[in-house]
């Protein structure tokens, strides 16, 4: 994906959820943690870094809340 397409999603939305080709798992990036350079996608986390290529972002959606999120529904 393109790294300008991430960045502007992630600025208009402040977070983002992403499919990384190389995890199985969603990764959810924010304003906060998250750095777009042209070709890497760097994430700060509690206990070390997570890189990876935008190359490798094959989705990338908005990350709603929902009521039964919070046990509200």
């Amino acid at each position: 994906m393109e790294a300008e397409t991430l960045r502007e999603r992630l600025q208009e939305n402040g977070e983002l959820m992403v499919n990384v080709s190389d995890f199985d798992a969603q990764i959810e990036l924010h304003l906060h943690d998250t750095t777009i350079e042209e070709d890497t996608v760097t994430l700060e986390l509690v206990d070390g870094t997570l890189e990876f290529d935008t190359d490798e972002v094959i989705g990338a959606w908005k990350h709603y809340h929902s009521l039964e999120d919070y046990g509200l529904d």
